[in-house]
Order: C-alpha cells, then structure tokens, then sequence
C-alpha cells in the first residue's frame, strides 16, 4: 500500500470529495464544500511530501512536473477508489489536489438532472455543452449522459479528456475512451481524429482553445452529436464566450455556424444543503428553437433570457428558477439561494434572521411568492 493511501482513507471514511497536500502546510480534505486538517497530522516538508507524490506517479510524468510545475492524471487507489490528480508548484513548494473520482457511475435521475436533458442523449448530430465553474459537476453530469446513451443507444462515442476520470464499460455503444496527453496530444488533436474513427458522438473534455471550439463546430455541422464543457454559469455566458473566442472578423460567420450546430447548454451549480449534509445541483437548461437560432445569429444574446424564462414548455429552465425551487423544497437556505442567483432582489426578502427556520418560513410565504 501507497504511504499517501491513508489520506485517501481519511478521505473516503468521512465522506469528503477532495485531498490537498501543500509543502509547509498540514494535510486538508474537503468536506460537504467546507474545507478542513486532517487530525493529528504534521506539517509536511519538502521531504516529506516528494515521496508521498512520486510513489503514484509515473517516473517521466514526475520529472516532467519537476521542469513544468503542473501535471495531471488519474490514480485508482483500488477497485473502488479513484482519483483526478493535480500537481502543482506553490509559493512554499510542492503542491497537489486530489478529486475522488466515484467509480459507479451515477443515473442523471440518482443526481437530480432536469428530465429534459436526457433528450440530448437522443440527438444524432449537432453541440451540447455542460457548463459551469470547477467543481460544479460537470464531468460527473457528462458522465451520466454518456451512460445512458450507453445503455439505451448502439452508438461509437469517443471521449477526450485529462484526465480520463470516469472509466465506462461497453454497453450497447462501443466507447473509447483517450486520454490527453497520453494517448493523443491536445484536445484539437483527438476531435480532429475522431472524425476519422466512426464515431458517431465525441466528448471533448474541455473547449478552452480557438482550435477544439473551431474543430467542434466543425464536426457538429458534418453530422456527429458533440458534447463539451466550458467553465461559464449559464447559457448566454456560453453563448459569447464561443463567439469570442474568435478574431472579430470571423465572428459573425462564426454566429451563423453556432446558431445552426448549437443544440443546447446545461449550466450546472452546486449548492450547499440545509441540513449541511452534501451539496445539491441546479442547473439552466437552453434547448435550440428557431427563436434561439435567431438570437445567436444576431448577437442579440441579453434576449436568450426571455426565451429561457417562457421556454418551459420546450424543457427550458432558467437558473434562478432552479435555485427558487430548491429553497421552495427547502433543500438549500435563503442565503445559500441569495449567493448562488443572477437576480439577487428576487431572494433578498428572505435573508433577515426569522427566516432561518425554512422549514417554517417555507410554509406559506415562498409559495406565495413563486
């Protein structure tokens, strides 16, 4: 057994989601999103920590961190126990992050995911992103989608990440599964392959580069389903973020290919649970219609908003919408509701001390409300 092993244990045992070790620090784990020491534990040293970090690691990749100060990979601790690994150099020294990876691979119904988005996994061709910021569950959300197309579809899906965190088994599709830099260079370089092996959807880890979002809306208008991540909170967001990626010149052609390939955006928070047990997902859903497609060609992008907010019955949600029905059900407090919404006037009402106790407050009041 690995000495950083007892660390993961800790972690697993009580429940948490991620490990950090920091050279001139004491070990920390992330719990329900509060961040805490791992008890009874020493500061580590540059002496201490070199080991723990080199006995999980490949040889190459460790050197390669030592010239670079980044690295990332996956080390699976055993059967049932996985992990998204990132070295990093800091102020002090070394440094590393560690995310438990679940090995089950959880129903978008088991993670409360909006029915309407398992309608994406019935599309043949066209662009689906899951957006939001690190850690919102992003990979985990897109790991759901991927398996019940899986289950439901005989279908060639081929993922690109870094790295490969969830490991999926053939079901009625074929997946193939490349991990980035291992066994294809960049992200651009494994769509760009991807239109060459049959494939019929493609994952793209992430979309941060002119190339990946040019070659992505490429591969959608030639007929495969694409499905990508980009760090933003809701559909508009997204929305200029994929047009300003390009040079001004190219952006009204650019709008035109978007509004024609973009099938849809899932934006994904996560919000702490009032019982301070867990963390529930809210989530934005944008569904193309032809009033969309306008939208994007336009640039006129502030009036996705009211697209979004009449689109229900098109499976569209917005996001302040989500969080409203959270506290409605009193799964997340008035404060934890007023810090993660857009329209923060909407939840201010409820923030004064008496509404503390939801479950009271929750009654008659947030139903009038609504």
């Amino acid at each position: 057994m690995a000495q950083i092993d007892s660390f993961f244990h800790y972690l697993i045992q009580n429940g948490g989601s991620d490990l950090h070790l920091s050279e001139g620090q004491v070990p920390k784990v992330r719990i329900h999103g509060a961040i805490s020491e791992i008890p009874d534990s020493e500061v580590l040293t540059s002496e201490s920590i070199s080991p723990l970090l080199r006995e999980i690691c490949d040889p190459q990749a460790f050197e390669r961190y030592e010239k670079t100060g980044d690295l990332d990979f996956a080390y699976e601790m055993d059967s049932e126990s996985r992990f998204r690994c990132n070295y990093l150099k800091q102020r002090n020294g070394m440094a590393a992050v560690f995310r438990l990876i679940p090995t089950k691979i959880a129903t978008l119904d088991d993670l409360g995911i909006p029915e309407p988005v398992k309608n994406f996994g019935h599309l043949r061709s066209g662009l689906v992103l899951v957006t939001g910021p690190t850690g919102s569950g992003k990979s985990t959300t897109l790991a759901a989608l991927m398996d019940y197309i899986n289950i439901n579809f005989a279908r060639h899906i081929v993922t690109i990440e870094e790295p490969i965190e969830f490991v999926h088994r053939n079901k009625q599709s074929i997946i193939t599964q490349r991990e980035v830099p291992i066994q294809t260079p960049s992200f651009a370089d494994g769509l760009r392959a991807a239109l060459r092996e049959d494939s019929d959807i493609v994952l793209v880890g992430e979309m941060r580069d002119l190339e990946t979002v040019s070659l992505a809306l490429t591969a959608a208008e030639t007929g495969l389903l694409v499905f990508g991540t980009l760090h933003t909170n809701n559909a508009r967001k997204t929305v200029d973020r994929l047009i300003d990626v390009f040079p001004a010149d190219q952006q009204s052609q650019v709008r035109t290919m978007l509004a024609a390939s973009l099938k849809g955006v899932v934006a994904q928070l996560l919000m702490k649970k009032a019982d301070g047990k867990g963390r529930v997902a809210v989530n934005e859903i944008m569904v193309s219609t032809p009033a969309v497609g306008a939208i994007i060609r336009e640039g006129a992008t502030q009036k996705l908003y009211d697209v979004i907010t009449s689109g229900r019955s098109h499976g569209m949600q917005f996001m302040d919408e989500a969080i409203w029905d959270r506290l409605r059900e009193g799964l997340v407090t008035p404060v934890e509701a007023y810090m993660k919404a857009i329209d923060k006037t909407r939840f201010k009402k409820f923030l004064p001390k008496e509404m503390a106790d939801l479950g009271t407050a929750t009654g008659g009041s947030l139903e009038d409300q609504g």
